[in-house]
């Protein structure tokens, strides 16, 4: 048995165990300096907490037939502030929000703000700089269900000299006004937020989820949202019922979300998981996700945003996590006008979700919406309606359904024109596949540049569902297909089976060269 301890606090680590499963394992146990902490662990990520700062400590992990053990000193902190000794009630009916800020601010670098068992009411919070924030076991933090408490933060502010422009709100991919969220944070660096606890965005007992598409005041909040942060780690906590996305990082970079769990019900709306939107060197390790939208959905921008600060999201690993019963479980698009590059996935579940990886893009996205360097390695799906889908027709906003972005004709290739670059689809097991087991349309004026699928199989539902898999125009419904591969440059498939398939394994509409 080996292990890695991945991310360290002064108050906590996460671990993930160095094996060949996913995301679950067989059932083991866990010592702190010989003292018996957790037994029966079946995942392959966990953390613990409730650690001494500065502190040397000897981690042992072990099942019946193994164990390893590793030494760690915890980092140093230079004060704890406790939320309560500044006026927060933790009731669940005070509102505690200008308590919980004032303990903020007054955090010293280094300094750890905490909330011990508690429902704290609160309305946005504003993270800032070189603080550790920890949520206690039994701590919770409850969303205020009045949006007139909420701050608004700015789609688009011109500078003093009226040359540029100061951008805080955002809402699918433009600069526009929005709610700020339970959790803010804007120009921060250096941020833990860890712990047991709940941040609860109480939207099932509020108005955020009604009339989703009418923009009351300015756009939903989001359970956690960091606007040009650097080096922010989210690490064991939960983060539910939001009023939108549950995590939305923003032009940021250096991010971790570490053994955290999304939760929000199958039915609310626009409740993704985590949508990191023009973002760099993001961790997502051992989350489990059961939302009512996307379970990741990877960003970059609408067009307005794409083409002015070109800046893609790029340098993920996505590892050890479960998805369910979301739209996609990992989603690139449709806003991704500034390009997503080097993306890997692997070692996760997909439960339950009506597609597996889902790309969306469209004619008008730009010539820098170019997704290249896509892996995704050792998958197991069950349950998904289409394990594959890769859409150059996606027919959202306004213009969606324009004759531009619906035609199969060939058209000229200009500033307007994405592009898609390298995928690999590389050790995946699918089970229950209904509609079809992969759909790639490409544009006939840039197609697909290579698509590889290698030791995946693909095991149909004896009563396979029908639906469309991709949305686009004048797509007709299908169930218990096979792959299909329109406008892609090279398909190279290396071992790919089906069982229970009762159609053609490939259907091949302008594909210039296929390996198999």
């Amino acid at each position: 048995m080996k292990f890695n301890i991945i991310y360290k606090t002064a108050r906590s680590i996460t671990v993930e165990l160095d094996n060949n499963d996913i995301y679950t394992t067989n059932e083991y146990s866990v010592s702190l300096d010989g003292k018996l902490i957790y037994e029966n662990i079946k995942t392959n990520v966990f953390s613990v907490f409730n650690l001494e700062q500065d502190t040397k400590y000897n981690l042992e992990v072990f099942d019946s037939n193994s164990k390893a053990s590793l030494e760690f000193v915890t980092e140093k902190e230079s004060v704890t502030l406790n939320v309560k000794r500044f006026g927060a009630k933790g009731d669940g009916k005070s509102l505690d929000t200008n308590f919980i800020q004032g303990a903020i601010m007054a955090c010293p670098d280094g300094g750890r703000v905490y909330f011990p068992k508690g429902e704290y009411y609160t309305g946005p919070i504003f993270l800032r700089s070189n603080i550790t924030i920890e949520l206690a076991k039994d701590a919770k933090l409850i969303g205020d269900i009045d949006r007139l408490h909420y701050p608004i933060l700015p789609g688009v502010t011109f500078t003093s000299d009226e040359l540029d422009e100061y951008n805080l709100g955002s809402w699918e991919g433009n600069p526009l006004d929005c709610f700020a969220s339970i959790i803010t944070g804007i120009n921060v660096s250096n941020v833990n937020i860890i712990g047991e606890g709940i941040i609860d965005g109480n939207a099932s007992n509020a108005d955020w989820w009604v009339d989703v598409r009418t923009k009351r005041i300015a756009w939903r909040p989001r359970g956690v949202f960091l606007n040009h942060c650097n080096n922010i780690t989210l690490q064991g906590l939960t983060v539910c019922n939001t009023p939108s996305w549950n995590l939305h990082p923003y032009f940021s970079e250096n991010l971790k979300f570490l053994d955290l769990k999304l939760i929000n019900p199958k039915n609310s709306p626009n409740t993704d998981g985590c949508d990191p939107e023009s973002c760099k060197n993001v961790d997502i390790i051992g989350v489990n996700f059961s939302v009512g939208d996307d379970c990741i959905a990877i960003k970059s921008g609408k067009i307005y945003m794409g083409r002015k600060y070109k800046k893609p999201s790029e340098f993920f690993n996505i590892r050890n996590c479960s998805m369910n019963f979301g739209h996609g479980a990992i989603v690139l698009g449709s806003e991704m006008s500034g390009g997503i590059k080097n993306i890997t996935v692997s070692k996760c579940l997909f439960n339950q979700t009506d597609r597996g990886l889902r790309i969306k893009t469209r004619r008008g996205r730009g010539k820098d919406a170019i997704i290249d360097g896509i892996v995704f390695e050792n998958i197991q799906m069950d349950d998904v309606l289409t394990p594959l889908v890769i859409n150059m027709f996606y027919f959202c906003d306004p213009d969606g359904h324009t004759e531009y972005v619906y035609t199969k004709e060939k058209l000229p290739v200009d500033e307007r024109t994405p592009y898609l670059g390298r995928f690999e689809f590389k050790n995946i097991d699918c089970k229950n596949v209904n509609v079809a087991a992969g759909t790639f349309y490409g544009l006939p004026e840039q197609p697909i540049k290579s698509i590889n699928i290698e030791n995946v199989n693909f095991h149909y539902s004896k009563n396979p569902k029908e639906g469309i898999p991709a949305m686009m125009d004048f797509l007709s419904p299908m169930k218990g297909k096979g792959l299909i591969f329109s406008y892609v440059d090279e398909v190279t498939i290396k071992n790919v089976k089906f069982d229970g398939l009762n159609d053609q394994e490939f259907e091949l509409n302008q594909v210039n060269e296929f390996k198999k």
